[in-house]
């Protein structure tokens, strides 16, 4: 069963990887015609959602492997608070997300919401990364 749970769990990692390439795509949106930036922050949306279905399936599979394992109490609260990061970005994501996609489809500017954009992917990059260090890095702590 645990070697289930491992695979399960890299599973929900490869979908948080979309979270590494964001800040590269959000950079260059403005720069797209009106009909790829539709594209894009849709697909981004969807991806988006994709990505938050991975964080339930680290959090089920995470907190099995946890049970399981011998690890320190400080690791645990940094992964969790790490883990709520994430999935808060990721689901703040969302709001902008729609705003730009109704303001693209009414051609309005979405500069505002491209921009937050923007700096929420490179948290939540920032914060993926955090996390995978930890993961590898977890006797650090």
């Amino acid at each position: 069963m645990y070697k289930i749970m491992l695979f399960l769990h890299i599973i929900g990692t490869l979908a948080l990887g979309f979270y590494l390439v964001l800040p590269f795509v959000m950079a260059k949106v403005n720069k797209l015609s009106a009909a790829a930036q539709e594209g894009t922050m849709s697909a981004v949306k969807s991806l988006n959602t994709f990505a938050q279905i991975g964080l339930v399936i680290q959090l089920l599979t995470g907190g099995y492997l946890m049970s399981k394992g011998e690890y320190s109490i400080p690791w645990m609260v940094i992964i969790v608070v790490l883990f709520l990061g994430i999935g808060a970005v990721g689901g703040i994501m969302g709001k902008p997300l729609r705003l730009a996609i109704g303001g693209i489809r009414a051609n309005r500017s979405i500069s505002a919401e491209s921009s937050k954009l923007t700096t929420l992917s490179y948290i939540v990059a920032l914060l993926v990364l955090l996390i995978t260090f930890f993961m590898v890095f977890r006797h650090i702590i």
